[in-house]
């Protein structure tokens, strides 16, 4: 029997290989948030590419965090809505947007 080792145990690291990194938290909060379609979500996500956006959501469906359908017309459709797995991360990422929001500084107070 081998020992069960610290990465294994400790609750964050579980987390953190599901779902941390720096582009999965915001793709799920903008399909949370209604954005679900694939062109749409890279044009409001600044700072992610095509290839980098594909393989997150790939991981995403892969580890069940959110669903995929596929629409049969041509050109395809693709829609992403979050799985019942995705949902319960909701807590955290509200937790994150509001943490964020109170370390903006509204324009006056922000230093030149």
């Amino acid at each position: 029997m081998s020992a069960i080792s610290q990465e294994e145990t400790c609750p964050v690291t579980i987390f953190m290989k599901e779902i941390g990194g720096k582009w999965k938290p915001i793709i799920i909060y903008r399909i949370a948030g209604g954005i679900n379609r694939f062109g749409v979500l890279l044009r409001s996500i600044r700072g992610i590419n095509k290839q980098m956006l594909s393989r997150q959501l790939r991981e995403l469906e892969a580890d069940g965090f959110i669903n995929r359908k596929v629409f049969p017309q041509i050109p395809p459709k693709v829609e992403y809505s979050i799985s019942e797995k995705g949902k319960s991360l909701y807590p955290v990422i509200n937790n994150m947007r509001i943490w964020g929001e109170r370390q903006i500084k509204p324009v006056r107070e922000r230093p030149d």
